[in-house]
């Protein structure tokens, strides 16, 4: 099967309280942006990546990224008001081989190949799975600054990306939710919506979004200690 991965890098990245945008800020000496593409450039099993990012940005990104990295798969293209926009534009930039997309955030960085690849096979097997981990702490429903209620913590997970789709499972789903103005928080949710079933796998904790000044630390600190595909640099 051809499987394409479509990487949502076009944050502006308020919550890091930067001028540049948090997918471009260096880690240990290179931007978070080459740790996320050289994951996916370096699995096998990945025929092409398209890249979305702000119009502002492609220059930059061409030129500081994909040619001074030498990234051989990614394609480049420009992404959209908001991260569905750019999402649905990457679903349609992506070749017409396409059976299986892998969609996932620029900033995890710590994502590895066996995860990518058991959410490949679960969207072959499913046709739409989503990597998550179980949360840590009680989660309480608060209305009006009151506790309202305290979910069963045994059914709750936190997502992650990858999220994996059957290419017209998720291309289908993104073009009825423009159609009928709906935005959700991730891609799973529109799927969902169209009565799929989403298999979730494991992801990992060392699967970090860097959002905020403190996720830089933690980091720096998972290169030091070689996490996810990456040895100690």
């Amino acid at each position: 099967m051809y499987v394409s991965a479509v990487i949502a890098a076009g944050g502006k990245g308020k919550r890091m309280n930067s001028v540049k945008s948090k997918q471009y800020l260096p880690v240990k000496g290179f931007p978070i942006l080459y740790y996320t593409l050289t994951v996916f450039e370096t699995l096998r099993e990945i025929d092409e990546i398209i890249l979305v990012v702000g119009e502002q940005d492609l220059d930059f990104v061409r030129k500081d990224i994909i040619l001074k990295y030498k990234f051989k798969k990614t394609r480049l293209i420009e992404g959209g008001l908001e991260r569905q926009d750019s999402v649905y534009n990457g679903l349609r930039s992506c070749s017409p081989q396409t059976d299986i997309v892998v969609i996932h955030d620029g900033v995890r960085p710590f994502i590895t190949h066996g995860i990518i690849l058991e959410s490949i096979e679960a969207a072959k097997l499913y046709k739409a799975a989503g990597v998550a981990v179980p949360v840590k702490d009680t989660i309480k429903i608060v209305e009006d600054g009151f506790i309202k209620a305290t979910p069963d913590r045994r059914k709750l997970y936190a997502i992650q990306t990858p999220q994996t789709f059957m290419y017209e499972v998720i291309l289908k789903a993104h073009e009825i939710a423009r159609k009928e103005g709906f935005y959700g928080t991730d891609d799973a949710v529109l799927v969902e919506r169209l009565g799929y079933k989403v298999k979730i796998i494991d992801g990992s904790y060392e699967n970090i979004k860097i959002t905020t000044p403190e996720d830089i630390i933690i980091a720096e600190a998972f290169l030091n200690l070689g996490f996810g595909e990456f040895k100690k640099r």
